[in-house]
């Protein structure tokens, strides 16, 4: 069963996007389950992960009451103020919602690139570990030391790079984030999703070969079993639409990979814990 396990949905209306106003026009408007249910239904994509694009308690209500009317949504990965003095107690009571998987700061978009690594955040992070739940790491190549030192100082946390730490494609300078993602590897609960590659190279301009060296080292790193696929749609639209995605992953992996059941499904299942139901044959029927 094929699984994308990162993407987006939003309403512009709801008003706590503040990425938005200065984002590119074709990302400011609104993207919801009637206009991915058709995508997931061509590509034959049973199950997805709802990732969190806001900042608020409130977006993270929105998304789960989005995955509880929608079949095709296996699971939310929300947000929650880790600096909170009732942290502890509201993370419980989300953890009690079936389709609630874990957390994802927009670490990116902190000011302070070790805001990972305060003493509030690492005891946020053990709760996460202590309730089994995931975290989500949206990061940058820079980041990846507090990474590092985050995942030592709390043992026990299942968590995953988002965008493979959003390699300076683009640009071909590597060095830097390979040698971060090599020291992040030696953690065995973390994984890596290959997703958000295309946005990160030349946007007009650019084609499977220039993805290969980022999926290539993350293979010799990571390893195929903890390689996890995701769109991140609607965001890859600013350089391309779903099968773009889709095809350029599946291209620039080894032969041997191309459709990799855990790679493009099983991963995912296994790191997130989603549930064992049977999916709609269809996911445009529950849209």
């Amino acid at each position: 069963m094929l699984v994308d396990a990162h993407h987006h949905l939003w309403n512009r209306a709801r008003g706590d996007y503040p990425w938005m106003p200065g984002a590119p026009e074709i990302l400011q408007r609104d993207y919801l389950v009637c206009d991915l249910a058709p995508l997931l239904s061509r590509f034959g994509i049973r199950r997805t992960v709802l990732i969190q694009a806001a900042p608020t308690q409130a977006e993270t209500d929105f998304l789960l009451d989005i995955a509880e009317k929608t079949d095709f949504v296996a699971g939310v990965v929300g947000w929650l103020d880790m600096e909170d003095a009732q942290f502890a107690s509201t993370l419980s009571r989300y953890a009690e919602r079936p389709k609630f998987l874990g957390l994802r700061p927009m670490l990116q978009d902190i000011a302070d690139d070790a805001w990972i690594v305060r003493p509030r955040v690492l005891k946020a992070l053990e709760e996460l570990a202590n309730q089994d739940l995931t975290f989500d790491f949206l990061v940058l190549a820079r980041h990846l030391p507090h990474v590092a030192e985050a995942l030592r100082l709390v043992p026990g946390l299942r968590a995953v790079i988002d965008h493979l730490a959003k390699p300076p494609i683009a640009s071909g300078d590597l060095g830097f984030w390979n040698d971060g993602l090599a020291r992040l590897a030696e953690f065995d609960t973390l994984f890596c999703k290959l997703s958000g590659l295309i946005t990160e190279a030349d946007a007009t301009a650019w084609s499977v070969d220039d993805l290969g060296p980022a999926i290539n080292h993350a293979l010799d790193v990571f390893g195929p079993p903890r390689l996890i696929f995701g769109s991140d749609w609607p965001v890859c639209r600013l350089a391309g639409n779903y099968a773009d995605v889709l095809a350029a992953t599946m291209a620039a992996l080894p032969a041997h990979l191309v459709r990799d059941p855990g790679i493009f499904g099983g991963n995912a299942v296994r790191f997130y814990g989603l549930p064992a139901y049977p999916a709609p044959s269809d996911p445009a029927l529950s849209a």
